[in-house]
């Protein structure tokens, strides 16, 4: 693989981030692999020559459809009461997510009370890492914690090539299980944590309020930044085939933090890595639609469409109208209703679904939040939101 050069940086530690190492050190590490529970094993689901592809998939191919897909960024989880339920008897979230039937169970929860055109699979953008030799865990009230932040050139050298169906066999086995279960009748999504993420939680030992390591790192020690930022683009390139190959037709590229660096920086420290991802997954699979999201991207829009990923996810910093003036109506696009509109009055729901969708236009458009449903969200409102998308003419 090609390798991508960054220009400059540095590597340093805060008060913080050795806070979150003590705390870090004291949580016991998970194994880095758990053999699934048995569920029941069925080949991958695939589309006769007689069957229409699913919504989503003719929208994002600029298809004629007759009104919006809808799915939800973090739709399957906290804010269902079913799963809250489900959490008093499997209580960590690395449980639910790496055992097999539990992320099945939990990623058809919304599926079967919503109906959403997108059935994304439940996990964590840290997933792949225990196959990177990279321990980590998911602690309740904390988050992610990085048992041995990566700081060093040494750090890095010893960092693995993820393999993952070996690593992250579950991940594989739970996409299979999930085409199987709803066939065309729903877009299936894998998704995966973007290089710079990732390296965000690994180098910061878990979340970060101003990410000051890896951003010093990225400024004064670029040999280093680079080499860590190649190793989890590698990464992300066989994740993402990984999952392809097991049955998810879209994969979504989440790249929370890029947001942090400014629209220049952006340019140099993320977006080379960002076309790497896309044009060598395209070169081994071509028909899958590639997602690309970064928070806080209105000021680096533009440069997120030269990544050449299908579609560019919009959070709320943008107005809908505005994206599409600048994108152009050929960039398929997601989003961008404010999670916050669904904790308003259903009224409201409404017209800012229809606000939304006019200002996107007839094509190219894959209905969504602008970030994540939030903890709290009434189920009501989110079956009303599903069912004004669904009920839609254009």
């Amino acid at each position: 693989m090609s390798t991508v050069r960054a220009s400059t940086l540095a590597d340093v530690a805060d008060a913080r981030a050795r806070d979150v190492v003590r705390r870090a050190r004291a949580q016991k590490p998970l194994a880095a692999s758990r053999r699934p529970r048995a569920v029941r094993r069925a080949p991958c689901a695939r589309a006769s020559s007689g069957d229409v592809d699913p919504l989503m998939l003719r929208a994002i191919r600029g298809e004629d459809v007759e009104r919006p897909p809808i799915w939800m960024m973090r739709q399957a989880g906290r804010y269902m009461k079913v799963y809250q339920d489900l959490c008093k008897k499997h209580t960590t979230f690395r449980e639910r997510s790496e055992t097999v039937d539990l992320a099945v169970e939990i990623s058809l929860q919304p599926y079967e009370a919503f109906k959403p055109d997108g059935v994304i699979l439940f996990s964590d953008i840290l997933t792949p890492l225990q196959g990177m030799n990279i321990p980590f865990d998911i602690v309740k009230g904390t988050g992610p914690i990085i048992f041995n932040p990566v700081r060093e050139m040494d750090d890095i050298k010893s960092i693995t090539p993820l393999e993952p169906e070996k690593s992250v066999p579950f991940v594989g086995e739970s996409l299979k299980v999930l085409r199987n279960e709803i066939g065309n009748e729903a877009t299936l999504l894998g998704f995966c944590g973007a290089p710079f993420t990732l390296a965000s939680y690994i180098v910061e030992g878990g979340t970060s309020s101003h990410y000051k390591v890896i951003k010093k790192m990225a400024f004064d020690s670029p040999a280093v930044y680079e080499a860590l930022m190649n190793k989890l683009t590698d990464a992300v390139i066989e994740y993402t085939r990984y999952q392809a190959d097991s049955g998810a037709q879209v994969v979504q590229i989440f790249d929370s933090w890029a947001s942090e660096f400014s629209p220049a920086d952006f340019e140099v420290y993320c977006l080379p890595y960002l076309q790497r991802i896309v044009a060598e997954c395209k070169q081994t699979h071509p028909h899958v639609p590639l997602i690309l999201y970064s928070s806080g991207s209105a000021g680096f829009l533009e440069r997120l469409a030269t990544t050449n990923a299908d579609v560019i996810s919009l959070d709320g910093t943008i107005d809908m109208a505005d994206a599409r003036a600048r994108l152009g109506m050929d960039q398929a696009v997601q989003g961008n209703m404010d999670p916050l509109h669904l904790f308003a009055s259903q009224d409201f729901i409404t017209k800012k679904v229809h606000e939304t969708i006019a200002k996107a236009g007839n094509k190219k458009h894959v209905m969504n939040l602008g970030h994540g449903v939030m903890v709290g969200t009434p189920e009501e409102n989110v079956g009303h939101f599903f069912k004004t998308v669904r009920d839609f003419r254009y």
